[in-house]
C-alpha cells in the first residue's frame, strides 16, 4: 500500500512578542474611545492590568513609531530596556484632585434661652397638730372655772377692804351688810352670787338671826314702823313698797339698786315711804 498522506502547511514558528501585542491593544483602545487597561512588567514579561482613561486617544510618538518597526523591530535590543525606554506610558490613571475645603455652617445654638434660674425656696414649716375637741372643751371649762374663782376672789376682797375701810357700826345687821358690798344684782336673787332689794335684806338679817320675809312688800308690813331710825333699821320706798334698803346712819342706806349695779352703801334718795325695824 502506499501512504497517501498530505501534510499538512504550518505557519513557521515566530517569538512571542509582548510589547507588540500590548501596542496592538492600544492601538484599538485609542481608535474606539473605549476604556482600555493594560500595563507591562519589566521582568518575567507579564503583564498586567491596569485602567486607562477612555480620553488616552492620542499615542506618544514612540509609541507609534515602535508599532510601524514591526514585530522585528519591537523584539530588537530596545526591547529588554523595559517599558519606559521603548516610550510606553507606565500608567494612565485620572488624577485626583482634593475637593475644596468647605466653609463652616453655623450651627444653632441647642438649650433653653431667657430662663434665669431660681433657687428651689425652702420648705413650709409644718403646722401644729390641731388640738382636738375634747382637749378644747377641757380648757375652756378649765379657764371658765379659773375665771369664776379669780372673780370670786376679787369679790371677797373688795367686801374685805369696803368693810375694813369703813367704819364699824353699833349695829350687827349694818357690819354684815358692809361685807356683801359690790354683788350685782340679779331679779330673784337671795344669796351672794346675786342679790335683788329684798332678797339682800333678808339674806342679811338671817346672819344676824332674824328670819324676815321674802318680799319688799311683805316686809314692810312684818316690820315696826319708827320715826326716828337707828342704824340697821329698813328704809322702804312706796305703799306698798316696792323698793327696801338697810339704813346705816348719816342719811345712808345698803341696797341693792337695779339690774346692771351691785350692792352699796350710798345715800337715800327721795320718795322713802317709812322706815321699819325688826
Amino acid at each position: 500500500m502506499v501512504d497517501s498522506t498530505v501534510a499538512g502547511r504550518h505557519r513557521g514558528a515566530t517569538r512571542y512578542n509582548p510589547v507588540a501585542e500590548l501596542t496592538t491593544i492600544v492601538r484599538s483602545a485609542g481608535q474606539t474611545s473605549v476604556k482600555a487597561s493594560a500595563v507591562l512588567a519589566a521582568s518575567g514579561g507579564l503583564v498586567a492590568a491596569f485602567a486607562l482613561p477612555a480620553q488616552a486617544t492620542t499615542r506618544p510618538a514612540a509609541t507609534t513609531a515602535a508599532a510601524a518597526d514591526g514585530p522585528s523591530a519591537a523584539a530588537g535590543p530596545s526591547a529588554a530596556a523595559g517599558p519606559s525606554a521603548r516610550g510606553v506610558p507606565l500608567a494612565l490613571a485620572p488624577a485626583v484632585v482634593a475637593p475644596d475645603a468647605a466653609a463652616p455652617v453655623a450651627v444653632e445654638a441647642v438649650g433653653v434661652v431667657g430662663v434665669k434660674a431660681v433657687a428651689k425656696p425652702k420648705p413650709k414649716p409644718r403646722p401644729a397638730p390641731a388640738v382636738t375637741e375634747a382637749a378644747s372643751q377641757r380648757s375652756d371649762s378649765s379657764a371658765s372655772r379659773s375665771s369664776s374663782t379669780r372673780s370670786s376672789t376679787t369679790r371677797s376682797a373688795q367686801r374685805t377692804t369696803s368693810s375694813a375701810s369703813v367704819a364699824q357700826s353699833s349695829s350687827q345687821v349694818v357690819n354684815i351688810a358692809r361685807t356683801l358690798l359690790g354683788i350685782p344684782y340679779v331679779f330673784g336673787g337671795e344669796s351672794p352670787s346675786g342679790f335683788d332689794c329684798s332678797g339682800f335684806t333678808m339674806y342679811v338679817f338671817g346672819k344676824a338671826g332674824v328670819s324676815i320675809p321674802r318680799t319688799a312688800s311683805a316686809q314692810q308690813r312684818a316690820a315696826t314702823p319708827v320715826s326716828n331710825p337707828k342704824p340697821g333699821d329698813l328704809v322702804f320706798f312706796g305703799s306698798p313698797a316696792w323698793h327696801v334698803g338697810i339704813y346705816t346712819g348719816n342719811g345712808m342706806m345698803i341696797d341693792s339698786p337695779r339690774s346692771g349695779k351691785s350692792t352699796s352703801e350710798r345715800p337715800i334718795f327721795s320718795g322713802v315711804s317709812g322706815y321699819g325695824r325688826f
